[in-house]
């Protein structure tokens, strides 16, 4: 069955690949970024299919969360899922102890309250459809590296705001989450070209799975959980890391 499906932060990497798939898939596709360039840029790529839609949009203000939906339903009349993807991903910040308030607030307001605000904003719609919200989380959710803790924090409180939902909205809507690892984007950004340097061997040699991700592993568990195959998948956190949260690493 033919959907609209709402992907945040859909211009650039595992954004990009969610909307391509979602298309490939014929579904109806709205693209929000808050890069107009970067929008335009990906309309350019997909060729601007007649099911696709870009919406400019700072989902960390509620206004265009709003405005979000809105052109959504009068452009096709429904939603069906809501994938918020949007957020900061650099998650390297100062020192806890230098860590500015505004840099906190910036993330937190990003990556964690807009979704929140998509998904205040689209539930009285999901409800009708009996649809799906999908969060990308980061598998920083679960584990860190030194000087994360904003970007770490918004994460893990994606993580969490994702089974609160899955409980809040059942049986009408189902919430889940997906937290990528290494997943190479760079090929996926605008402005990025076929020459980007190859990865190295030892990067590949870290994961269980023999490569590093790319933006199409997150996109096919995207479409999978928003599809009715999933039906009886909601409050989970996938991981999808090539197993490498899942090994241990030494150092001399």
């Amino acid at each position: 069955m033919k959907k609209t499906i709402i992907v945040t932060g859909g211009a650039n990497g595992i954004g990009r690949a969610i909307a391509q798939k979602g298309l490939e898939t014929d579904h109806h596709v709205i693209i929000a970024d808050k890069d107009l360039n970067a929008g335009q840029a990906c309309l350019e790529v997909l060729n601007h299919p007649a099911n696709l839609d870009f919406i400019p949009a700072d989902v960390g203000k509620e206004s265009d969360a709003e405005k979000i939906i809105q052109k959504t339903i009068r452009r096709w009349g429904k939603v069906d899922a809501l994938i918020n993807n949007a957020g900061i991903a650099d998650p390297a910040q100062s020192p806890v102890e230098k860590l500015e308030l505004s840099t906190w607030n910036e993330y937190l307001q990003t990556n964690l309250t807009g979704s929140f605000l998509m998904a205040k904003h689209a539930i009285p719609h999901l409800k009708k459809t009996r649809g799906a919200i999908v969060n990308i989380t980061s598998t920083r959710a679960i584990q860190s590296e030194p000087d994360t803790e904003a970007y770490a924090a918004s994460k893990g409180g994606l993580l969490a705001l994702t089974h609160a939902m899955a409980i809040s909205l059942g049986p009408d809507i189902r919430v889940n989450c997906i937290s990528p690892g290494w997943i190479d984007v760079r090929q996926w950004q605008s402005g990025q070209h076929e020459s980007v340097p190859p990865l190295r061997k030892v990067d590949h040699q870290q994961h269980p799975a023999g490569r590093v991700g790319n933006p199409m592993d997150v996109a096919e568990m995207v479409l999978y959980l928003v599809s009715e195959k999933a039906g009886f998948i909601t409050g989970t956190h996938i991981v999808v890391d090539g197993g490498m949260t899942r090994k241990m690493i030494y150092t001399g």
